[in-house]
């Protein structure tokens, strides 16, 4: 299965740490999400995948999201066509995070969430100074289009691919259906108040 997974080549390494955790958690049951706040030995691990999960919040997607639609009309995108132009944004991160799935393991996760949050730190950056000049000059609305293509892609490559995964990878089996619940409820929790907050800092 392995070789079929990974194709030809020595997997032996691979296969032990299988072999171990499988000894190790041998029959012990899932943990719940109040075993994983409890158990000292994935304090760490807990509290990786809170400050990742809360970073997704904190990147301002969403906001993007939220104000795209008016970036678009500003531009002079006509409004039968900004829906097109918005599944355009769709389809961008979709093809982007196939595309980060490939460079996972050549580049490593934390290349990619560094490099792809800088490129989106300095795309709204931009995307601050082109929207305060929209109305200077004919060209500036297509500016914010493309930056926000370029955020939407750094995101996809980035966070997007990297974050989904990571319960899996940072904790054993027994207390991975728990990790997912958490960071499920983490990510909805932290965006209601996001959507709750945000007008207000408007």
């Amino acid at each position: 299965a392995v070789r079929q997974l990974w194709g030809d080549g020595d997997h032996t390494a691979e296969i032990d740490d299988m072999m171990a955790e499988q000894e190790a958690i041998r029959g012990e049951k899932a943990k719940s999400v109040c075993d994983l706040f409890r158990d000292k030995a994935v304090r760490w691990q807990l509290i990786t995948l809170f400050l990742v999960s809360s970073c997704m919040q904190l990147i301002g997607v969403n906001v993007v999201y939220f104000y795209a639609y008016n970036v678009f009309i500003k531009a002079g995108i006509p409004p039968t066509q900004t829906h097109y132009v918005s599944l355009g944004v769709g389809i961008t991160e979709i093809l982007t995070t196939v595309l980060c799935g490939f460079l996972i393991e050549r580049a490593g996760r934390k290349t990619l969430l560094w490099k792809s949050y800088t490129v989106m730190a300095l795309a709204l950056g931009l995307l601050t100074v082109t929207l305060s000049l929209q109305d200077s000059f004919s060209w500036v609305p297509y500016c914010s289009v493309a930056l926000i293509f370029i955020f939407i892609m750094s995101f996809g490559i980035g966070p997007a691919g990297v974050l989904c995964p990571l319960p899996t990878e940072i904790f054993i089996q027994s207390y991975r259906p728990a990790a997912y619940v958490f960071n499920g409820a983490t990510n909805w929790i932290q965006l209601f108040i996001l959507g709750l907050l945000f007008p207000f800092i408007v």
